[in-house]
């Protein structure tokens, strides 16, 4: 699509009424917005967050998120 000609084509597109979405999948773009935060935890809870996370190759603050979203879940 690199002139003008070429793209007339898609002009004159018209949305229909209604569409089957059925066999849709409910949230699979979605992405959870991060919030930046200030947390005031003990060094050694850092520490313990930081290491695993050395040892798993991610983030420690995903670490941090998924314990807190599991305990969450548990309540």
């Amino acid at each position: 699509m690199n002139n003008i000609n070429e793209r007339e084509k898609f002009d004159d597109f018209e949305m229909l009424d209604d569409y089957d979405f059925s066999g849709g999948t409910r949230g699979r773009f979605y992405k959870p917005k991060k919030v930046p935060t200030t947390l005031r935890l003990d060094n050694d809870i850092i520490l313990y967050f930081k290491k695993k996370a050395s040892e798993q190759k991610v983030p420690y603050q995903s670490l941090i998120n998924e314990f807190l979203r599991k305990e969450l879940r548990a309540v």
